[in-house]
């Protein structure tokens, strides 16, 4: 209170107790405090257990929460007696009192001050040690779970001959359990040391003993108990070395025993052990004998041991026996690498054939007919296509399509065909007018699917649709279009109750509709409002009236989430894919089962391997495992999501992984046997992405057999970086139905190329079958290219692509204006012991705001065509209408005459010209039927062009004069010079 005046002799104020009432207002707002906390954390709890209630994966929930519970009293628990009766008995063995040093008589004051709160005290510290503990081992119910429900491999590891499970399921378990005996010890220890130093069972600076008889006893038995579990540590270092990773030649995640592991770590390990236990029963013999001299001697030898034994002699043995004849020394080892890392990927089984990479048929005409049976070409590119799809099948702004778009396989005319396919979803960016009913309630859902041929595009270069307009009509026949479950809906929506939501919108005005399924969690409940406000943020969900009878809330939304959440301990691949399954649109997930445990095989990063050019620019795309590195991956389920209602279903795929049988025991009834996927969705079924960009990582190295290659490193790969763009990042596989050399038809295969380390040229061109449900699905076919020759791979090709003269000007008038230019995928496909490429060349030109597919490129026995439709680039590579294109030759340094000289060429060039400037006007007046007459105009003048200078290059030209490589043709379009060759 102020002091009223009065100076020194004035009345002195005593400052009372608060009032009852302001005590009472005080405690109301600490109970309420209290109460929204709990409300909070039973908030989070409740809506949890609603969600997995709502998909009908309850199981998944109780049984992860009474595991963790468990191991959280468990051992949290354990901990809190192990430290709380150290303490306890450390005090009890206190000393009597006697006469006080200096020390003590410090040391007292402490003693005194904490003597009336000693259990209050004893019981917090044992109470946080305990919730430390408990909260870390709750962290392990995977661990817990694999090793209670393991199953055997029926594989067992070359060193031990123990199962491979021993390795996944039971070593991590018992490596859990050591750490959390180390801690244990360590923490007791402490706690000892310093209740026995409180109390005078440890002097420091007193006369005398420094410890009592019962101190020295005490902590002789904890310390004990550390050097037995360090002997326990010694031993399971042992089995350790099996699944240890090193830097070793060929790679950088090389895992098992080496000579140097077998023949020094491993004997070490087991010296070290019989030491420890030694060393152990020295301390515990502390309690008769009552001095630390011989425990403290066997402690210091058992460190010197260490460092001799565990670390000297093994280096001497790498020093002088390993290295002067490594290759002998570590072959027997690296053989046994090579064959637990190929099982452990499943690439044990891959094909590798040599491949010439050169045609031997002279006549290359007769091979024009043979493409078609040899692959169906897809010019469509679904990672370039998505604006296309957008500006056309958009409809409305509220729409959106996902950046890269999916391939997949659908009937037309009895025959499959591979088709671009993406589903028109919810943009809320687009909607018009923002607020928490239009955002939540009125707009909910996308609606139809929006497909097109692959191999194909019209006159205007624009995908060929075969599934299009809104409602989505074509080929597809009838199904449930309405998407409200997508890759890109991320925001919760409330539905099904009294607020109608906007369905679609045609000339006929809005259609309105309401969820008519049985997803999400009913609103209806007070209670349930109540937790989803809280635990949304979102007040207004307790009170709004647009949430009534029927209401449902629907979040956890896009596809990856909702079978992360059912099945936590499944990895999952980056793309899920939707495909029309039985009149329904649903989304396709691979999952797969990993562990880092599998005895001898290497680690790798997913994250890492699975990058490539389309992750670097979709964060979305990207593959974590639970653990850091993985050394053993199956595809071992196939999970569909349901677009309308969000079922989640989960179908045993490998019936061979141990890892997923062991996961179907601790999760029972929520894997489906893989005899439940229906026909229709067999169909779709595709062999994934991801899981083939990590076995062609592997497959650099592990494509050979024998030890002596692999050490040498002489035939080392790498997967090249996407040639067409700027990225930097690896080229993503593609893809693609055609038939490999030793296959009768097509199959629908995932393609890759590999090229030697640190060069250009190709090495190997590798597919694999992802026809789901054939005897061939999975099987990995390597073509293996000669290494005396070199044979071009993708960017090589590419920069010859760029550095054709002609080819070069038609690219530069496509450019003109502000026009862009984008290259598609690049395919490779295998034919009569050559390689052909093919590549789209797309133009996103003027105020188009889309690309448009103008040009093919081919290339095939050095022969190069660059023309507007798949068919005649093929016809001008294979000669079987018109001229070829011939490649500049490395040695030559004419080049074909300049434009200049010959005024057939330059005629067409200023028609081009024309065309293209009349175009742009077209496009600024929004007129569309002029816009597409000048560009028919514009490929017919550029086609003239190209074969202009193709009959001069052949025949020597009208003027027949010579140029040197980057001259200026004095008839170029606005004058502008012509693109020099590119290296």
């Amino acid at each position: 209170m102020p002091d009223r005046g009065g100076g020194p002799s004035g009345p002195r104020i005593r400052v009372g107790r608060p009032s009852r009432r302001v005590r009472t207002l005080l405690m109301t707002l600490g109970v309420l405090a209290v109460l929204g906390m709990a409300f909070t954390m039973f908030a989070g709890f409740w809506t949890d257990w609603l969600w997995y209630r709502s998909v009908n994966y309850s199981s998944v929930f109780t049984t992860t929460l009474w595991t963790k519970i468990g191991l959280f009293f468990v051992f949290g628990v354990l901990m809190a007696l192990a430290v709380g009766f150290n303490i306890w008995l450390a005090h009890r063995l206190r000393p009597p009192l006697s006469a006080m040093s200096m020390e003590q008589q410090n040391l007292d004051r402490y003693r005194m001050g904490i003597a009336p709160y000693k259990k209050w005290l004893l019981f917090g510290i044992t109470a946080l040690v305990g919730l430390i503990a408990g909260a870390s081992a709750s962290g392990q119910w995977r661990t817990w779970l694999m090793w209670v429900n393991g199953v055997p491999f029926g594989q067992k590891d070359p060193q031990f001959k123990l199962d491979v499970s021993f390795y996944a399921f039971d070593l991590p378990w018992y490596r859990f359990l050591l750490g959390f005996g180390f801690a244990a010890a360590i923490l007791s220890v402490i706690a000892a040391a310093l209740t026995h130093y409180l109390y005078g069972g440890l002097r420091v600076t007193s006369p005398g003993a420094r410890a009592t008889a019962a101190a020295t006893g005490h902590l002789s038995v904890l310390i004990g108990i550390f050097v037995a579990l360090k002997a326990v540590a010694y031993w399971l270092d042992r089995y350790g070395l099996a699944v240890k990773s090193s830097d070793f030649r060929a790679t950088d995640n090389w895992t098992g025993l080496r000579y140097v592991d077998a023949n020094a770590y491993l004997p070490a390990k087991t010296i070290l052990f019989c030491i420890a236990v030694i060393c152990a029963l020295l301390f515990f013999a502390t309690i008769w004998r009552r001095t630390w001299q011989l425990p403290v001697i066997g402690f210091g030898l058992m460190v010197l041991s260490a460092i001799l034994i565990g670390g000297l002699y093994p280096a001497i043995v790498q020093k002088f026996q390993v290295q002067p004849n490594e290759q002998a020394k570590e072959a027997p080892y690296v053989e046994k690498n090579l064959e637990a890392t190929r099982k452990a990927y499943g690439i044990d089984g891959t094909k590798v054939t040599d491949y010439s990479g050169t045609s031997k048929t002279e006549d290359k005409s007769t091979l024009r007919d043979d493409v078609p049976s040899t692959a169906s070409i897809r010019i469509v590119d679904p990672n370039i296509v998505s604006p296309t799809f957008q500006q056309l099948q958009q409809i409305r702004n509220y729409y959106a399509f996902p950046d890269n778009l999916d391939v997949d396989r659908y009937a037309k005319d009895g025959k499959d065909q591979d088709t671009v396919i993406g589903l028109r979803e919810l943009n809320l960016a687009g909607i018009p007018k923002k607020n928490w009913i239009n955002n939540h309630f009125r707009y909910t859902h996308g609606y139809g699917v929006v497909a097109a041929e692959g191999t194909s595009a019209d006159a205007q270069g624009r995908p060929n649709f075969t599934e299009s307009d809104l409602p989505s009509e074509g080929d597809l026949g009838t199904y449930e279009q309405r998407v409200y479950y997508g890759e890109k809906t991320t925001t919760y929506s409330i539905v099904g109750g009294p607020q109608k939501e906007i369905d679609y919108s045609d000339d006929n005005g809005e259609k309105t509709t309401s969820y008519k399924g049985d997803s999400g969690v009913n609103l209806s409940n007070p209670v349930n409002r109540a937790a989803y406000a809280v635990a949304f943020g979102e007040p207004q969900i307790l009170y709004s009236g647009a949430i009534g009878d029927g209401s449902r809330i629907l979040y956890n939304r896009t596809p990856k989430e909702r079978v992360e959440a059912v099945a936590p301990w499944l990895t999952i691949d980056g793309d899920a894919y939707p495909a029309v399954v039985n009149h329904r649109i649903q989304w396709i997930v691979d999952a797969y089962t990993t562990t880092n445990g599998y005895p001898y095989s290497s680690r790798t990063t997913l994250g890492d391997t699975t990058a490539d050019s389309l992750t670097a620019t979709n964060d979305n795309r990207a593959v974590v495992a639970q653990q850091n590195q993985v050394n053993y991956i199956r595809n071992s389920v196939k999970a569909t999501v349901d677009a309308y209602t969000g079922e989640v279903k989960l179908y045993q795929w490998d019936t061979k992984d141990p890892v997923l049988k062991t996961w179907m025991k601790a999760f029972p009834n929520t894997v489906e046997p893989k005899s439940d996927i229906s026909k229709d969705l067999m169909d779709h079924l595709r062999y994934p992405q991801d899981l083939f960009k990590v076995q062609r990582e592997l497959l650099t190295r592990y494509h050979v057999k024998d030890a002596t290659t692999f050490l040498s490193g002489s035939e080392v790969w790498q997967v090249p970086d996407d040639p067409t763009n700027r990225s930097g990042s690896a080229v993503p596989p593609y893809y693609l139905s055609m038939k490999m050399p030793d296959q009768k038809a097509q199959a629908f295969s995932l393609t890759t190329t590999l090229t030697p380390n640190g060069r250009d040229n190709l090495s190997a061109f590798i597919a694999v079958d992802a026809e789901a449900g054939t005897s061939d699905y999975g099987k990995i076919r390597i073509l293996k290219l000669p290494t005396n020759t070199t044979v071009n791979g993708p960017k090589q090709v590419q920069s010859q692509f760029n550095s054709q003269e002609d080819i070069a000007e038609s690219i530069r008038l496509l450019r003109g204006g502000d026009s862009e230019v984008e290259y598609g995928n690049l395919l490779t496909v295998p034919l009569d012991g050559g390689l052909l490429y093919v590549e789209p060349v797309y133009v996103r030109g003027g105020g188009l705001k889309y690309p448009l597919l103008r040009k093919v490129l081919v290339t095939y026995g050095g022969q190069t065509a660059f023309e507007n439709t798949l068919d005649e680039a093929l016809n001008k590579v294979f000669g079987a209408d018109g001229p070829t294109t011939e490649p500049p030759d490395e040695g030559d340094t004419t080049t074909p005459p300049p434009t200049s000289d010959n005024p057939t060429v330059q005629q067409a060039l200023e028609d081009a010209q024309k065309a293209f400037d009349a175009g742009q006007e077209a496009l600024k007046k929004n007129d569309w039927e002029a816009y597409g007459k000048a560009q028919n105009d514009l490929e017919d003048a550029l086609r003239r062009a190209e074969d202009a200078q193709s009959e001069a290059s052949r025949t020597g030209g009208a003027g027949g004069g010579e140029s040197k490589p980057g001259d200026k043709p004095s008839g170029s379009p606005s004058g502008s010079p012509s693109p020099k060759p590119s290296s």
